[in-house]
């Protein structure tokens, strides 16, 4: 199992437990087979959900409190929801090393369209691992970036059922179901 360092250590905002965490983070990293350390910076003062990783090399995972809250129960640590959140940018990870996304646009030069095709095709496969989910959430948010149609909803489909795409092939289903 990979070695996982949280920080912060302990929380004063939120009800989370760094070793807790640590087992989660570990846990989904086993899953996608990913064995060096991962260093994870938690910011417990903000209640928001956004995630990004600092860096493929070393391992370097940044994210708000809220992205590991359970939406149930604010405050509290939700494992389903960090589940999601931290495979989610393994993926990513796993997605850059292998060389079909070497086209790829760095990630904070990324559209909203393209990260959102983006995480629908990690997702889909977190999903398939049995590890994250939430197709109703992802289907909702790539409508609202490519348009609520049923071009649209084909391309979330086959984005969502496919396994490891290129990022051209990402890209090309996206643009081609754009709303102008």
């Amino acid at each position: 199992m990979p070695q996982v360092s949280v920080t912060p250590e302990s929380f004063e905002m939120v009800f989370y437990d760094a070793a807790v965490i640590g087992e989660v983070v570990a846990e989904v990293a086993e899953r996608l087979g990913v064995e060096e350390e991962i260093t994870l910076e938690i910011d417990e003062k903000s209640p928001l959900g956004r995630s990004k990783v600092v860096s493929h090399d070393p391992i370097e995972l940044w994210v708000d409190g809220g992205a590991l809250e359970n939406t149930q129960r604010p405050r509290q640590f939700g494992k389903a929801r960090s589940r999601d959140t931290i495979g989610r940018l393994l993926i990513r990870i796993l997605d850059r090393r292998s060389g079909r996304f070497d086209d790829a646009p760095p990630d904070d030069e990324l559209e909203l369209t393209q990260i959102s095709a983006w995480d629908v095709h990690c997702v889909g496969r977190l999903a398939r691992l049995g590890i994250g989910g939430q197709q109703k959430r992802r289907l909702y948010q790539f409508r609202n970036r490519h348009g609520f149609t049923d071009l649209a909803d084909a391309a979330f489909n086959q984005l969502w059922e496919s396994s490891e795409l290129s990022w051209p092939e990402i890209e090309r289903i996206s643009q081609g179901c754009r709303t102008p």
